[in-house]
């Protein structure tokens, strides 16, 4: 279910993100983001990957590696795009039909 709430996108994301998934809901910053297929897209394979580990051990596991990433680069945006949930987003958000065709826990190669 996509909301629009710049509120919540900034409360989940400090207020960095124009969308934040929290399942299983898809919070958008603005009502125009709702037209970006790429980015509906990238939201939709976090709800995959939450689907597929379940929703506390998936955000426990994201918790984790970003603090992980972070303790390493020193850089949160740094630390944020090197969290494997993400790489796999981002590298295949551009890809529309990518989650047809997505192999459970696709994501571990992204570790």
């Amino acid at each position: 279910m996509i909301i629009v709430s710049k509120f919540w996108t900034r409360f989940f994301s400090a207020g960095n993100a124009s969308a934040i998934t929290i399942f299983p809901f898809v919070f958008l910053r603005d009502k125009s983001l709702k037209e970006d297929e790429i980015l509906i897209n990238h939201e939709r394979i976090h709800l995959s990957q939450v689907t597929e580990l379940l929703i506390v051990p998936f955000y426990t596991w994201y918790l984790i590696e970003f603090i992980v990433r972070f303790l390493k680069y020193r850089q949160f945006r740094r630390a944020y795009l090197n969290i494997s949930f993400e790489r796999e987003a981002y590298r295949n958000e551009n890809n529309l039909s990518y989650l047809k065709a997505r192999k459970i826990w696709s994501f571990w190669r992204y570790l």
